[in-house]
This record gives C-alpha cells, sequence and structure tokens, in this order.
C-alpha cells in the first residue's frame, strides 16, 4: 500500500470510522441506564462514610 492510498483511505474511511466512535461514546454516555452511575460519581465526594478509609 503506497503512502497516497494510505492517506486517501484515512482521508475518507478513517474519518468515517472515527466520527461513528464518538457519537457512539457521546450515546454511551447519556444512556438513560448510565443515570445512577453518573449520580453516584457526582455525589461521592460527598458520601462521609466512603471518604472514611
Amino acid at each position: 500500500m503506497s503512502y497516497d492510498a494510505l492517506r486517501h483511505f484515512a482521508d475518507s474511511w478513517g474519518l468515517v470510522f472515527m466520527g461513528l466512535i464518538f457519537i457512539s461514546f457521546v450515546f454511551w454516555t447519556f444512556r438513560p441506564s448510565a443515570r445512577d452511575h453518573h449520580h453516584e460519581a457526582a455525589h461521592m465526594i460527598f458520601d462521609e462514610d466512603k471518604n472514611d478509609g
């Protein structure tokens, strides 16, 4: 595979692949079932029982 062919592949399909990965990470983060995990992580610092260690 030549440099030009690799560059053309990266400019077209590589960009599409990275865009799909980014969109899937965004949707994975904001999925409804992750709400409890985010709430726990956001309030973890205020939980005195877990901080005493």
